[in-house]
């Protein structure tokens, strides 16, 4: 049976995604009740220490695309067994200093921490933070593998080996936590996973897609050129880790671990929120690659950019709207009480970030086309408002302030000022895909009526009630986009899923 491997790879991705959000749902109220919320808090808050030393691989990881792109329309493989070997050299060297560095984060986590901590806490602390590390710095060197699989548009095979990691993780973990192993055995079960996921992508590089690699000859002027490419990538990862992690940290410095336990509530939401969004246009970085290295056509890049952000613009605006209408008794139901707050963390979020999510291709098209640098330094300095806002707001409006703070710098950066740059810069055609996008606001009055009909009328608080609201409220918004939203190729599109696993 022959698979379209991108059409597979989208409808994978969202069911993965969809059976793994089930999975969530149902397992995180049993998680965040069992480890209350101080331990929930301190486990985000050592993640979002952690997590910063994902910076380590400098962006390298997107320039692989890039030039593996160029090797491929030349069919110069010699060349791309160099740049395999040249990445995975690269990244081992990472890996160690990403080592070197946790251990020093480790014997001083009572320096981070002095002021926000008790001594039990700082101990399970030094321990979430040793097994973190040495997960961050597996990471790297599995990076090199994953991108393969990418480059080569092996999507079944990518997204199967996601979703068994994404439903095998709740259901490993929860007895651990049922054994009374707390917020340690998260970190335990995500590192078993993730040796065993890199196991697998090894072989399947290895003997299915026969991968080469060279560590010989290495083409120091290639080395360069990536170092210089990715420089800019780099600092979209530093704006991108202030954005997700900062405020946690902020947080948790200058409050405690209960309200950095709220924030990661509704930012784990929003998290969600973006994986629908990156579970299209992921499939579509090797065309936009090699778009760009064959035509660099941007008539062709503008209708591929609007045609991707409608399909995206569906589902956000389903989850963004049903979160505005079913959000307050949807997060009482999944995290208890006490975190009534993580409603308004969420929408400060989620509603911000919706314009740059339905934009995502043109971040492709942009490094693609080697156009990244002014995103880079626009985002970092966006990224330094960010911080001075959340210092001055989280002191007086807590957890809430945070994510306003993240949500005005994402309006005026992600949204307004790229959609110029896309404009004049770029060469792609905003006026017209925002005219697109705007075909859908019809369809949104039937949903909007029923939502506000729902939060004045309806008593939620009954779970049976509120999966009751749910269910009217998706089919009214899939109708009413079905007749007034979709145009004819992407109702098309739907109907003719089954052809997912045929031959284009």
């Amino acid at each position: 049976m022959q698979i379209n491997q991108r059409k597979a790879g989208v409808f994978l991705s969202y069911l993965s995604m969809g059976i793994s959000s089930v999975v969530y749902i149902l397992y995180t109220p049993f998680m965040i009740r069992i480890l209350g919320k101080s331990e929930y808090g301190l486990y985000n808050l050592v993640f979002s220490v952690v997590s910063s030393l994902g910076l380590l691989s400098f962006g390298f990881g997107s320039a692989y695309m890039r030039f593996y792109s160029r090797y491929h329309v030349k069919e110069d493989y010699e060349s791309i067994a160099k740049l395999n070997g040249m990445f995975l050299v690269i990244y081992l060297v990472i890996s160690s200093i990403t080592i070197l560095v946790g251990v020093v984060l480790v014997v001083n986590v009572q320096l981070i921490f002095k002021n926000s901590l008790t001594n039990k806490e700082m101990e399970t602390a030094r321990v979430l933070m040793a097994l973190m590390v040495f997960n961050v710095a597996i990471s790297f060197p599995a990076s090199v593998f994953d991108a393969n699989v990418t480059a080569h548009e092996k999507y079944f095979f990518q997204r199967i080996v996601n979703l068994l990691r994404s439903v095998l993780n709740p259901f490993l973990t929860l007895p651990l936590l049922l054994m009374g192993f707390k917020s340690i055995s998260l970190v335990v079960v995500t590192t078993i996973l993730t040796v065993g996921s890199l196991l697998i992508n090894i072989w399947y590089c290895v003997k299915i897609l026969k991968i080469r690699f060279s560590f010989k000859n290495f083409d120091f002027s290639i080395v360069k050129e990536v170092g210089i490419f990715s420089f800019y990538i780099f600092l979209n990862q530093i704006v991108d880790q202030i954005n997700w992690s900062s405020d946690k940290f902020i947080l948790g410095m200058l409050l405690n671990t209960s309200v950095v336990a709220v924030y990661s509530v509704g930012a784990q939401l929003n998290t969600f929120y973006m994986n629908f969004s990156t579970a299209i246009s992921t499939v579509f970085i090797p065309k936009i690659n090699l778009m760009v290295a064959e035509t660099n056509d941007n008539k062709s890049l503008t209708k591929i950019f609007t045609k991707i952000g409608r399909i995206q613009f569906f589902v956000l605006s389903l989850i963004g709207t049903g979160l505005i209408f079913l959000g307050r008794p949807f997060i009482r139901f999944y995290s208890g009480a006490g975190y009534e707050n993580a409603y308004m963390v969420s929408l400060f979020l989620i509603l911000p970030i919706t314009v740059p999510l339905i934009q995502n291709i043109g971040i492709e098209i942009q490094r693609a086309k080697n156009m990244h640098k002014f995103r880079s330094v626009l985002y970092i300095l966006i990224a330094l408002v960010n911080i001075i806002l959340s210092v001055i707001l989280i002191p007086r409006y807590g957890e809430i302030g945070a994510a306003f703070g993240t949500g005005l710098t994402l309006i005026i950066g992600n949204g307004l000022i790229m959609n110029w740059y896309y404009q004049t810069k770029v060469g792609l055609d905003i006026f017209y895909f925002w005219k697109e996008i705007l075909r859908f606001v019809p369809a949104l009055i039937a949903p909007t009526i029923v939502g506000v009909l729902m939060l004045l009328f309806v008593d939620m608080n009954k779970i049976t009630t509120f999966l009751l609201c749910g269910v009217i409220y998706v089919l009214v918004f899939v109708l009413s986009m079905w007749i007034l939203g979709l145009n004819q190729y992407e109702k098309d599109m739907i109907k003719n899923l089954k052809k997912v696993f045929k031959k284009n």
